[in-house]
Formats: structure tokens, C-alpha cells, sequence
């Protein structure tokens, strides 16, 4: 990496020239600057707003699940099945599902070698269990902070290599050069925030063949959301830079603690919490879940089976399953108005005509599961305690202690499956642009838990190797690279300067602009999506957007990476609503993690009434049948498009056939 300066529009500008930038700090972001490292590509940096922020390292669950290919027992497993596993969620692509699958158990070892503890017994056999959407035994865990041990692990690495990391840099633009398919990356333009008060506003520009974006999911774009609070989402730049996003529909939803934002699943539910709902003041205190079971087996049953169908699946909310759990919290919450509260210090009391718990009640897999746990208890919290004391002590190290407080929760975004398309060797739409991570749209409309972290690490591998092998080239002289940028550095200080020049007394502020975004998704985008309120807010997210790039102000310097922020949320939720629209527009119905309330479907619960009536999505249906994609184009409009899924491949394998390949360097290679 060489360092100097350019001159664009009389302002003189540090420049950082380089092979490939990798922008975010989390697991996949890490990884694929180790792996380029190891494919003997140094020339690269790491640029980032906060080292240690965002999801991987500030998130988890109560055994935060990484998927990979099972490892351990007699059950049969291959690469092909697992592939097929992942597809059968619907809407994935089946050959990124192969590279996926073929490549998880070199990412479960590197992990491994670098220190992540996953466990295994005295054979040597790393042990699994079921997850989510899992049909073999292919989860393991690290522990409640899975994602934080990877990134740890692959944290230290960097450092141990001497990886440049610019930290405290907000990246605010993706440079590009040429137009259609020849669009390609140039480099990126960042905020340095400890330069913000100076006279060049923090502007720091880096000159790049490549570009890995490891920037996460949106998890800014909702009011109630499990994503950590540093985990806003930067797909704004991607948008801006033309890169097509696939299955923006497709999100997790699921039950989480809003003081502190953790997913409480697993153990969490398998303990049988008991559930209550208050007035807004703690007040008028109910156990609401008792109105909607036969008895309480029934209910303890759909509890805790709530700990490994953790996301809400409109398919489980019919019949008594357990996703009607979900439905019932966002009714008392969102349409009453109350609170509720996951009480680990008793068990549930019952009424009238339901008898108080008794963990005898349960169905049978429930109970069996407490039994060999050794875990059947008269306490949720001494259930818990047993099955997995971590669980009880990281909200203790949040300060808050699950013996002696109820745990308030909501229905929170998670997760995004969707995100930007990439190859088969993750490379996106914009040559030399590597989404990876969350960023990266590989998931369809359900996954197993934990294939997400197989993902990033799997895809940040692939992208380190492509760029290695066939994006090896140098960056552009710094007289031409100051050329081929001029024009939206010019724009991006133009930008900065009006914002400036508003202040903090006029136009629209970042924290009304984020705030509204928040509203509109978590109304209308969220777990339920009716088509008219989808309607006509896509036109009020489109106007926000408009209107951020004309009002939006910054009362300082050091406000300006805070309005970015801002204007790119926005934008970002007015695409996720045009996705929304396009897919309801085309008679999409409710699968997935979301409900599309439909009189002409069966209501979850005759006590739910009518307007939560929903049919559920079929195989035959057009969005079934294929994914739709969509971009920005350079007028400001979402271009959409519909493409079949592709089905899983079955290569030959024939080993001379391969061989041959492989020595002649025709593995890595452009997709046509």
C-alpha cells in the first residue's frame, strides 16, 4: 500500500492506494483479509467505523449456533445434501447452496485451528445437534457468544499478520468507473473521524481494485430489532454503486429482549418460561397465553418448542404451534399497547381452566428432552441454571438477573436473508465488488440456524481467493485515480457542506430521519405486511429518501457521519419497500418469517379474529418460482426483475477430469 495525496476540485486529499479494501470489521469481514493474506495477496487494509462493533462481535443467543457438514455419530451426511438442505428453503440459488456446503468444513477448521473453542469429544468427533430448518444433527456452538469468539479469534490473526485496519473511518461512497457490465471499482471515500473538525472535513479517499463489503445487515432500518445498536447497515453505498440485491423480502423475525438486545431462544424457551403482559406501567399484570391453548400442556409444549423454531414461521402459528407465540407477543404489544415479560422465577400459574405447570404436562420430545438434561425442575430459572448457566449469567453481566426480574421482550428483526447478489465466488454485479456476510444475499426464504456464519466465513474465503487469483492487478496511477473520482468526491463535499450549512436549526435532523424509518419498517415491513399500508408507505419511504438528500442537516463536523447515516438508511428502506410492494404486487402470500394478512386464508386462532387471517404461500406460486432482483439505476429509480432459481448442480467429480482442470489454473474462473 502506497500513501500520498490527490488534488480534486483545488482540495488537496489523502489517498490510500491498494489491491483490495475490505470494508467492516466482523467475521466475514476478518476472514476474507486473512484468507487474501494467505493466498499470498498482502497488498490490502481493513477500514471501519468501530473495531469490535456490529453483529458478530456484539451479538449471540443462548447457544449461538455455527452450521456446517455433521462430523460426528452414524448418521450419513455429504456436501449434496447438506446443498439440498439449504435450498429447500426456497428462493436460494442451488450452486451457491453447493459452494456453501463443499466449503463449510475448511471454514469450520480454520476456525478451529485459530482457536474458536467448538467442542468435541475424546474421538475427536465435533458433536452436533438440530437447529432450526435442520434436518441432521449439523449445529455446534461455541458457547452464547459464538459469533464473538470468531471474531476474536480472527481479530487476533489480523493483527498477528500486520493487516492495516483503519479504524474510525465511515465509509460514505463506493467509487466506480464505466457503465452496464463494465462498471467496476475504483476505490471508496471515507470519513476519518478524528479529522472531522479539520479543514478537509475528514475526507480520505481509498484507491482500490477491489472492494470486500463485509458491512452486515440493515439492522438500523427497524424500531424493534435484536440487532446490536452498532449495527446499522451500510447497503446505501452499494445501492448508489448499481449492485444488484436479490430476496430483500426475506428476513428473520423473531423473540428477543429489547433492554438489552439478545435473541432468547434455545434454553431460553426449553426452561418454560412463563409468559405475562402488562399496561405500559407494569401494571394490570395477565398470563395472556392462557386464553389460546387447550390446557397446559399444550401451551408448556409450544413453549418450549419455541427454543429451536425460534424464528416465526407462519406455518407453526396455525393448530396451536408455537410460532402462534409470536403473533399473540406482537398483538399484545403492538396492537394493545402493553408490555410483555418472560417471568424465569416461577412457573406459570394458570387460571380457572388452565391447571398451574407441571413439567409432567409436557408432550413427550419436551419432556424427554428436560429428562436427559437433568433439568426437570420446579423452577425455570433452576432448569435454565442446569441446561446452560451461561445463558443466565450474560444478562447478569447486563445487569440484569433473570432470578429476580422478569425479562421484557418484543418480536425483532434479526436477520436478513437477502442482500447483494454474488457468484459462486461471491463477486457481485460491479466488477470487483465482493458483498460477503449479511451483506451478501446467499439465503433464501428460511435457513437452518447458524448457516448464516458458514456463509461468511465460506464466501469470504471464495471472494479471497477470486481476487487472489484473477483481480491481482494494481490500482490506477493517483493523477488518474484523482480523474476517475473527481466527480463524486465533488459531490459527496458539496453534499457535506449544504448539510453543514443547514445546521442544527433547520432542514431535517439524523435522528428524525432515522426515526421515521424505524416507524415505517417496523409497522409495514416487518413481521406482518399488508399490501395497502406496503402501497402507500413505499411512497412516503421514497419521499423520506428525497427529501433527506435535499433537508437533511448536521448541526457540526463530527455530526456528518451521523447525517450519511441517515440519508443511507434511508434510501435503503425505500428499496426494501419497493421489494416488498413487487413481491405482495405479484400475489406473494405469507411464508418465510412474515404474514400477509389475506380474509381469503384461515385465521391462526378463532379468538384472533378475521384480519389475522393469512394463506400461506405454495411451491407452484410464481415468487416461489423464482427470485427477484433489484437495482438502482443512475436515475434514482428500482429497476426490478424476476429469475428462475437455479437448481443445485451435480458436477461430475471425475477425478482425472478435475485434476487436469486444476492444474491448468481453470477452477477460479469469470462466470459467464
Amino acid at each position: 500500500m502506497r500513501s500520498g495525496h490527490v488534488r480534486i476540485a483545488g482540495r488537496s486529499i489523502p489517498v490510500h492506494s491498494l489491491n483490495t479494501l475490505v470494508i467492516g470489521s466482523g467475521a466475514a469481514g476478518l476472514n476474507a483479509a486473512v484468507r487474501l493474506h494467505a493466498c499470498g495477496q498482502t497488498d490490502i487494509a481493513i477500514v471501519t467505523d468501530r473495531l469490535g462493533a456490529g453483529t458478530s462481535a456484539e451479538s449471540g443467543s443462548d447457544k449461538q449456533t455455527y452450521y456446517k457438514l455433521s462430523l460426528a455419530g452414524d448418521i450419513p451426511d455429504s456436501a449434496f445434501d447438506m446443498a439440498r438442505d439449504l435450498a429447500a428453503g426456497g428462493s436460494m440459488h442451488g450452486d451457491i447452496a453447493l459452494a456453501e456446503a463443499q466449503g463449510s468444513l475448511e471454514a469450520f477448521f480454520h476456525l478451529v485451528e485459530l482457536g474458536v473453542p467448538f467442542p468435541h469429544d475424546r474421538y475427536g468427533a465435533y458433536v452436533g445437534y438440530k437447529t432450526d430448518h435442520d434436518p441432521r444433527q449439523r449445529a455446534t456452538s461455541a458457547g452464547p457468544l459464538t459469533s464473538k469468539r470468531m471474531f476474536e479469534a480472527l481479530a487476533a490473526e489480523v493483527r498477528r499478520l500486520k493487516i492495516r485496519v483503519f479504524d474510525g473511518h465511515d465509509v460514505i461512497a463506493i467509487l466506480t468507473a464505466g457503465k452496464g457490465p463494465s462498471k467496476r471499482v475504483i476505490g471508496a471515500l471515507a470519513l476519518d473521524r478524528k479529522k472531522l473538525g479539520g479543514p478537509g472535513r475528514g475526507f480520505v479517499l481509498f484507491n482500490s481494485v477491489n472492494i470486500v463489503a463485509a458491512t452486515g445487515g440493515p439492522g438500523g432500518m427497524y424500531e424493534h430489532s435484536v440487532y446490536p445498536e452498532s449495527q446499522s447497515g451500510s447497503h446505501g453505498l452499494l445501492f448508489e454503486a448499481g449492485a444488484v440485491a436479490h430476496n430483500l423480502t426475506e428476513s428473520q423475525f423473531g423473540l428477543a429482549s429489547v433492554a438489552f438486545r439478545w435473541n432468547v431462544s434455545g434454553t431460553y424457551q426449553q426452561a418454560v418460561p412463563r409468559y405475562i403482559s402488562t399496561d405500559s406501567q407494569g401494571g394490570d399484570e395477565r398470563e395472556f397465553l392462557n386464553d389460546y391453548f387447550p390446557d397446559m400442556g399444550a401451551l408448556a409444549t409450544a413453549v418450549f418448542l419455541k427454543g429451536y423454531q425460534w424464528p416465526f414461521d407462519p406455518r407453526k402459528a396455525i393448530d396451536g404451534g408455537s410460532s402462534l407465540i409470536d403473533l399473540l407477543v406482537y398483538d399484545e404489544t403492538v396492537v394493545k399497547g402493553r408490555r410483555v415479560f418472560l417471568d424465569f422465577r416461577s412457573d406459570a400459574r394458570g387460571d380457572r381452566r388452565l391447571a398451574r405447570f407441571e413439567p409432567g404436562q409436557l408432550g413427550a420430545e419436551a419432556h424427554g428432552y428436560l429428562e436427559k438434561s437433568g433439568a426437570l425442575m420446579k423452577t425455570p430459572i433452576a432448569r435454565l441454571r442446569k441446561m446452560n448457566g451461561p445463558a443466565v449469567d450474560l444478562y447478569k453481566t447486563h445487569g440484569i438477573d433473570l432470578a429476580r426480574e422478569p425479562l421484557e421482550i418484543a418480536v425483532c428483526a434479526q436477520h436478513n436473508n437477502g442482500g447483494f447478489r454474488g457468484s459462486i465466488w461471491w463477486e457481485s454485479s460491479v466488477r470487483g465488488l465482493f458483498p460477503v456476510g449479511e451483506a451478501c444475499g446467499t439465503h433464501g426464504v428460511t435457513r437452518p440456524g447458524g448457516s448464516a456464519l458458514n456463509a461468511g466465513q465460506v464466501g469470504s474465503a471464495r471472494a479471497a481467493l477470486f481476487i487472489a487469483r484473477r483481480r491481482a492487478a494494481r490500482p490506477l496511477a493517483e493523477a488518474a485515480f484523482g480523474r476517475a473520482a473527481g466527480s463524486t468526491v465533488t459531490e459527496k463535499w458539496d453534499q457535506a457542506g449544504a448539510m453543514l450549512g443547514r445546521g442544527k436549526t433547520r432542514g431535517l435532523s439524523p435522528d428524525e430521519c432515522i426515526a421515521e424509518v424505524k416507524r415505517r419498517m417496523s409497522g409495514c415491513g416487518a413481521v406482518v405486511r399488508d399490501e395497502a399500508s406496503v402501497r402507500e408507505e413505499k411512497a412516503r419511504a421514497r419521499e423520506l429518501w428525497k427529501r433527506a438528500a435535499r433537508e437533511l442537516g448536521a448541526a457540526s463536523t463530527r455530526d456528518l457521519p451521523r447525517s450519511f447515516k441517515a440519508l443511507d438508511l434511508a434510501l435503503t428502506h425505500a428499496v426494501y419497500l419497493e421489494a416488498m410492494g413487487e413481491y405482495l404486487e405479484r400475489g406473494g402470500k405469507s411464508r418465510g418469517s412474515y404474514l400477509v394478512p389475506d380474509a381469503s386464508g384461515r385465521p391462526p386462532h378463532p379468538l384472533l379474529g378475521g384480519r389475522w387471517a393469512f394463506p400461506l404461500a405454495g411451491p407452484g406460486d410464481f415468487v416461489s418460482a423464482n427470485v427477484l432482483e433489484v437495482r438502482l439505476n443512475g436515475l434514482g429509480h428500482v429497476q426490478k426483475k424476476w429469475v428462475p432459481v437455479r437448481s443445485v448442480p451435480r458436477p461430475e467429480g471425475w477425478f482425472e477430469s478435475v485434476w487436469a482442470d486444476h492444474r491448468n489454473d481453470r477452477i477460479v474462473v469469470e462466470e459467464e
